[in-house]
């Protein structure tokens, strides 16, 4: 039987969680997005859903290390890990946001990871780290190679091949090209989404 699709507008902030008993602990499929501080992930995710300043896109990024939870149609939960990356944090920050990662990786909570990388440059340090979390978590996840529309067509397939390379990825992770502008590859980032939504509740 095969499950309807989730009403992308019906979507609401829920909390902004610190630590642990924050989490939300039921058994709603938790989509996951992470990226570096500048990468344009509220962006991607104001995109996917269509809505203007849903995901607020903070004036100074790094600055708080919280997971935002929204509830999307109340059948699964879109959850933004915080920015990471950002060249001015103090150390204890960067320390705190490894203990919320680790803290959040370690309950097992993740249904699809999407890791949003910026398409005009090779990965970084940071980008290597954070996929090293999803794919230690061996769940699926996705990368977005976001601002598709700032490359040449001819510079798309090097581009994804050094991404492909420099993040050590699995034949089976799609590196999906995106731009948060124009709204291409959307269409496919939701059918990943629903399929791993729709398939978590028929299981």
């Amino acid at each position: 039987m095969e499950m309807k699709k989730p009403n992308l507008h019906n979507a609401e902030f829920l909390r902004s969680a610190v630590k642990e008993s924050d989490f939300p602990h039921d058994p709603l499929p938790q989509i996951v997005f992470a990226g570096k501080s500048n990468v344009g992930k509220s962006s991607v995710i104001n995109k996917l859903l269509n809505r203007k300043n849903f995901a607020r896109v903070s004036a100074q990024p790094g600055k708080t290390i919280h997971i935002n939870y929204f509830t999307i149609d109340k059948a699964m939960y879109l959850v933004d890990l915080p920015g990471y990356g950002y060249a001015r944090v103090s150390k204890a920050e960067q320390q705190r946001w490894g203990a919320l990662m680790e803290t959040y990786f370690a309950m097992d909570l993740l249904t699809l990871g999407i890791q949003i990388v910026d398409i005009r440059h090779k990965p970084t340090r940071d980008d290597m780290t954070m996929a090293e979390w999803f794919r230690a978590s061996g769940k699926p996840w996705v990368i977005i190679a976001n601002k598709l529309d700032k490359i040449k067509k001819s510079q798309l397939a090097g581009n994804i091949a050094e991404i492909r390379q420099t993040l050590l990825l699995p034949e089976e992770v799609p590196v999906i090209p995106f731009s948060a502008e124009k709204g291409f590859g959307r269409d496919e980032v939701l059918d990943l989404i629903f399929e791993h939504v729709c398939g978590k509740e028929e299981a």
